[in-house]
């Protein structure tokens, strides 16, 4: 990362870029998953250079990374049961914590299906479940859209902005409609720099004022363009 400097709150906030652009970089270091080697990054006041900082910013954070495990046998309650104990939730608040979690994400009918059975967007759903279940004041999600189909790609962005009215969420994204249909601020990356951040509504004007004129022959999409301006802006290639 270089020369990166962002700050997000309260509701949904985009991080947008390309495969390679550094948002998975970015998020293992707001995850305390990587220790960043300089600068600084705070999470709720907690310096996560620090060993103190990084453990009382786990307590605040819910992570469902990009690409994560489930064991195929096990039932999806106990599934999130497990992820509460392993955040650090008393024994006997376990199961009640996971059957909440799963009602949040609608999947309590699910709750005594084996994971095997389940499909993709019920099994994106049980990460989300258990990535809630000791109820983190910041959610952050790695392309939780990946290999989903439309239909669950819709209905995931709505449980998202319904999460988004009670916590922070992060969610990071190569797909231009997941940002702009759901965040309200948005930050973009390219080669690991920050080309832009601003709210929704500032983005989608740049995205206007790099749109083709009906006489235009560029190639791409509005949004392809507008990238491509922030990176050349940057001086490094796209």
């Amino acid at each position: 990362m270089h020369d990166v400097s962002w700050t997000f709150g309260e509701g949904v906030n985009g991080l947008l870029g390309p495969n390679g652009a550094g948002k998975t970089t970015l998020l293992s270091l707001l995850t305390t998953v990587s220790i960043p080697s300089e600068g600084r990054i705070r999470l709720n006041g907690n310096d996560l250079s620090t060993a103190r900082g990084r453990k009382e910013a786990r307590k605040l954070l819910g992570y469902v990374p990009q690409r994560f495990s489930l064991a195929s046998e096990m039932r999806t309650r106990d599934t999130v049961a497990y992820a509460g104990w392993i955040n650090g939730l008393p024994d006997a608040e376990c199961l009640p914590a996971a059957e909440r979690a799963l009602e949040a994400v609608s999947m309590s009918e699910h709750a005594r299906l084996r994971v095997r059975k389940l499909s993709g967007g019920q099994r994106q759903r049980l990460g989300l479940a258990a990535a809630l279940v000791h109820d983190p004041s910041v959610l952050v999600l790695d392309e939780p859209t990946v290999g989903l189909d439309p239909g669950q790609r819709l209905r995931l962005r709505e449980l998202l902005g319904e999460l988004g009215e009670q916590r922070t969420v992060l969610l990071s994204s190569h797909l231009l409609e997941d940002i702009a249909q759901l965040c309200g601020t948005v930050a973009v990356l390219a080669e690991g720099r920050l080309a832009f951040a601003g709210s929704n509504d500032e983005f989608h004007g740049l995205l206007e004022a790099n749109a083709p004129d009906s006489t235009s022959s560029a190639l791409g999409s509005p949004f392809e363009r507008a990238y491509d301006a922030l990176v050349n802006s940057l001086g490094v290639s796209g």
